[in-house]
C-alpha cells in the first residue's frame, strides 16, 4: 500500500494552515493514510479544542472512500454509513472539509480541516494538497 510520507503530510499541513491564515480563519488540519491512521495533525493557536478530532474524522471518511468527505453528507444516514461510523467509534465524519490525496492515480491518504465554514476547511486542505505537488483527484 502506498502511503503519504510524513514530509509530504507536513507540507500539506503547512500550506493549508497558510491558506487558512490568509483567509483569516483558525483551523486544525489532519492527514491520514489510506486506512485512516493519523500521519500528522496541527491545530492553529486559537482554533477550538474540538477541531483536531473533527478534522481527523473528516479525513478518515475521505480516505476510506477515496473521495471528498462532502460527497458523503447526503447519504450519511444510510445503513452502510451509519455502520461505518459506529464501527469507527465516531472517528468517521461524512461532512465537507476533507479531500483524498492521490499521486499518479494512487490513493495515498486524505487531509481534513475543521474550524471554519466547511468550504473554507476544504479550500485550505486543497491548497495544502496542491502545494505539496499532489492531487485531490485520481
Amino acid at each position: 500500500m502506498s502511503v503519504i510520507s510524513l514530509s509530504e503530510a507536513q507540507q500539506v499541513i503547512d500550506a493549508g494552515l497558510a491558506q487558512a491564515d490568509s483567509a483569516g480563519v483558525l483551523l486544525s488540519i489532519s492527514v491520514v493514510d489510506p486506512r485512516g491512521d493519523l500521519i500528522a495533525m496541527a491545530r492553529m493557536d486559537g482554533a477550538p479544542w474540538r477541531t483536531p478530532a473533527i478534522s481527523r474524522g473528516k479525513a478518515v471518511a475521505s480516505a476510506c472512500f477515496g473521495r471528498a468527505s462532502g460527497e458523503m453528507t447526503e447519504g450519511a444516514q444510510s445503513p452502510v454509513m451509519r455502520a461505518v461510523m459506529e464501527q469507527l467509534d465516531g472517528n468517521f465524519i461524512p461532512g465537507q472539509g476533507a479531500l483524498p490525496i492521490f499521486r499518479d492515480g494512487v490513493l495515498l491518504g486524505a487531509a481534513g480541516g475543521s474550524g471554519a465554514a466547511s468550504q473554507e476547511d476544504e479550500d485550505a486542505v486543497r491548497a495544502g494538497i496542491e502545494a505539496a505537488g499532489l492531487s485531490a483527484t485520481a
